[in-house]
Order: C-alpha cells, then structure tokens, then sequence
C-alpha cells in the first residue's frame, strides 16, 4: 500500500522532491506558507542567483528535467578577477567544456511548480504550518483556505521548508535528544544589479562568474537571460568596512568608487539599491536525527542549510531528491529502512559540504588575487589534466564529480592541499615546478 506523502514547503527541494515521489506513483500534497510566486509581481524571499552544477544536473536529468531547466540558465565557464588595479584575470572552473550555471531563483522555482503540477501534485499556497500531532499524524496549518483543504491527515511528511523550518521545529520540540546547531558568517549580503549596456547587450563577459576579491569582503556577478547581471556583495555587519559604517550616500559612493572603480559605471542605481535592498544574513544548520521512524524526513536546507561560496546549496537539496528516490527503487514500501539509509548517506555529506562552503569564502574573497594561489591552481589543473584518476582538484571533485560523496571530497581535498603546500614553500617553486622531478613527487604522496 503506497503511502500518501505530504511536503512542507514548495521551494526548489520540495517541489522537486514532489515530482521524484509523483512520478513513483504516490499521491502528494505540497504546502507553502507564501503565495504563489506564479500568481505575484514581485517573488517574496531570496533572489539572490544559483549555480547548478553537475550534481543538481543529474538529479534533474534522472526526471527528465535537465534539458528544460538548461534552457533558463546561461553557462559560466570560469571565474572571471576584477583586481583593485583595473587589470583582470580568467580562472576557468575546470577542463574545456566544464562548467556552471547561472539560474535565477524564482524562475527555477516556477517552472519546477509548474513541472510537478503537471506531473499530479496538488500545491496549497499561504499555508503556514503550525503543529503536526505525531501520534495522529495530522498536521494543522494557519490557513486563509480551511473550508477548500483536503484533510491533513497524511501516512510521511517531509520537511522541505528551508534553513528557518517550521516542520524542523516540531520535530524538535517533541524529541527527546536532538541535536541542533547554528553558525552565522560575520558578513552579510546585499544584491545590487548591472543592467545591460546601450545596446541592449550584456555589460561584461556573459559566460563567467565576475569576482571582484578584496580580502575581507567580495563583490560577485552572474549573468541573467535579460542581459542583466545580479551582483551580491558579501561584506562584514560590524568594522571599519561594514555595513554599519557605510550609512549615508557619500560614503557609499567613497567606497564604491575606491574598492570597486571598474564596477561603478556599469551599475547606475547601485546607490538607491543599497540603500532600498535588503541586508540579509548567512547560516549555517547541522541538526540530528532528521528523521523519525518510517513517517517523517528533513530535506534540502530544513536538514542542512549552507553558505553560498561553493555554489552547492541548492545542488546538494538535490542530491538528496536523487539519493531518496534510489533508495525507494531498492528498498521499494520499506519506508523505515529508505530513511534511515538516507540519513546515514546524507548527514555526513551535508556536514562536509557545509564546511567546505565556508572555507571557500576564505579563498574567494582573499586568495583568487593572490599570485601564489595562481600558481597552485595552475599546478594542480597540470596535474590533473596528466593524472585525471590520480589527482581531482577538490573544486572539480565538489562541482563535476557527482559521483564522488561530498565527504570523500572534503578528506580527498584536504590530504591535496597540505601536499601543495608543503611544495609552494620551495624555493624557486615558480621556475622548478614543471620538472618532472616536482611532479612525480607530489603524484607519490597521493
């Protein structure tokens, strides 16, 4: 007997979870406590701009969604430096025809809404989730729609409704050792916008993620189908340099026109927006169990929301739709059994994934500039185009090696990174490190 299943949370993860679990058969029922984005001028929530790579590729791919989706989103082949001198630099991502994507959030969202509803789904909108009774397995919601909605007696709720979830909590609340954890990054995001250029076209180089690295803090770029690029500033709450501190338009323009000369003449409203645009936050959650018994799940951020600097969040969500939905097919009606394979699969990923994202806020915003750092990258992009099965830079393993776990990736990347710094402290490194000598030593302590 197929289990009828209930989702909290009509975001990326739980509407694709949605079209995973329908297209198995199974009647779902997905609840969101906001209104239809479809239905608004305006998308209420983040908008800030995601990377699909690899792994959420081939999630999409195994429901038959990845050539759509690929049709909103723009290839980013590489990183692309703006240096504080006005020079730049292309780092790409990894070999030829390897890259990122960049998607706009709500327009993702959408189609995936659109996606499961044709494939059955019933979403319910303004919902907001209130208790669920775990002995009756009936959950009750803050409705505007209580006459309209089906009964909410249900057999497995998933939790999908991100890193602040009210399915989470109530989880929570009535178990008796669960663990929970959260982190804030000192720094913050604002969005501001380059529109298109006179013409009409894209203001700079469409097909790269623009980094403008400053140590403490970073300005990024990614581009959108209508020429405009979404830029993010991530930069400290308190300091010197902070969002405290740039608190009139004079200073605002001071510090732009100093730290980010080339950006400023591509970003006319950048002032109004700073001070129009929402100051946002950035979080870190590991919790544990995230799941109970055979009738209730964590998924996607509700289990373990990350920062964006490995561009994995909305990839490794998922990445847990794919990992579930191969369970099912191997444990088939064997609920308890599929969950807690999926926990124990899924919890140690999404603990290494969450500290690698914040390590790499490190390297964008201080090392992408440093021509040390340039050379190590080089050296590893040698050695793995001579040695592929030998030597994965960990941002190859993270982004286009869906088949290598995240904590494989973690102890993979940290094992490469103390060799290749014990090798960039040699003497004349720059000259002497395409010497087959140097190589083959490194290729020996792999």
């Amino acid at each position: 007997m197929k289990k009828d299943i209930t989702i909290i949370g009509a975001g990326l993860v739980g509407s694709l979870l949605s079209i995973y679990l329908s297209k198995r058969g199974y009647k779902v029922k997905l609840y969101e406590r906001r209104g239809d984005m479809r239905k608004e001028k305006m998308i209420a929530g983040r908008s800030i701009n995601l990377a699909l790579s690899d792994r959420g590729l081939l999630a999409l791919e195994k429901v038959g969604l990845a050539d759509e989706i690929k049709k909103i989103a723009i290839p980013m082949h590489g990183r692309h430096i703006h240096n504080i001198d006005g020079t730049t630099a292309f780092q790409p991502y990894g070999k030829q025809g390897q890259y990122i994507n960049s998607v706009s959030r709500g327009t993702l969202n959408m189609k995936l809404m659109d996606l499961a509803e044709e494939n059955g789904v019933s979403i319910y909108f303004n919902e907001r989730l209130t208790t669920i009774d775990w002995t009756k397995d009936v959950i009750e919601f803050d409705s505007p729609n209580k006459k309209e909605l089906p009964s909410s007696k249900t057999d497995l709720i998933f939790g999908a409704d991100g890193a602040f979830s009210a399915a989470r909590l109530q989880h929570q609340l009535q178990h008796d050792k669960f663990d929970y954890q959260q982190h804030y990054i000192d720094c913050g995001y604002k969005e501001l916008t380059i529109p298109p250029d006179a013409d009409g076209e894209f203001a700079m180089e469409v097909n790269a993620l623009h980094i403008w690295p400053r140590k403490d803090y970073m300005l990024i770029a990614l581009p959108n189908l209508d020429k405009t690029f979404t830029c993010t500033l991530f930069f400290p709450f308190e300091g010197e340099a902070s969002f405290s501190k740039l608190n009139t338009e004079e200073k605002v323009k001071e510090f732009f026109q100093k730290t980010f000369p080339d950006a400023v003449p591509l970003m006319p409203d950048y002032v109004k927006e700073f001070f129009s645009n929402p100051t946002s936050s950035l979080v870190t959650v590991k919790c544990y169990p995230w799941i109970r018994e055979d009738k209730f799940a964590l998924i996607g951020d509700a289990a373990h929301a990350i920062v964006p600097f490995f561009g994995q969040g909305m990839n490794a969500g998922f990445e847990d739709c794919r990992i579930l939905d191969e369970l099912i097919e191997k444990n088939g009606e064997d609920w308890k059994r599929t969950l807690q394979e999926y926990q124990s699969l899924r919890k140690p990923d999404a603990d290494a994934i969450a500290d690698m994202a914040v390590n790499n806020f490190t390297e964008m915003r201080e090392r992408t500039a440093d021509p040390k750092f340039l050379l190590q990258k080089k050296i590893e992009a040698t050695l793995h185009e001579k040695y592929p099965d030998k030597w994965i830079p960990a941002y190859s393993q993270v982004t286009f090696s869906p088949q290598i776990r995240y904590s494989d990736a973690l102890k993979r990347g940290q094992k490469q990174e103390a060799i290749m710094q014990d090798v960039m402290q040699r003497p004349d490194i720059e000259t002497t490190w395409q010497t087959g000598e140097i190589e083959k030593w490194i290729i020996s302590k792999v």
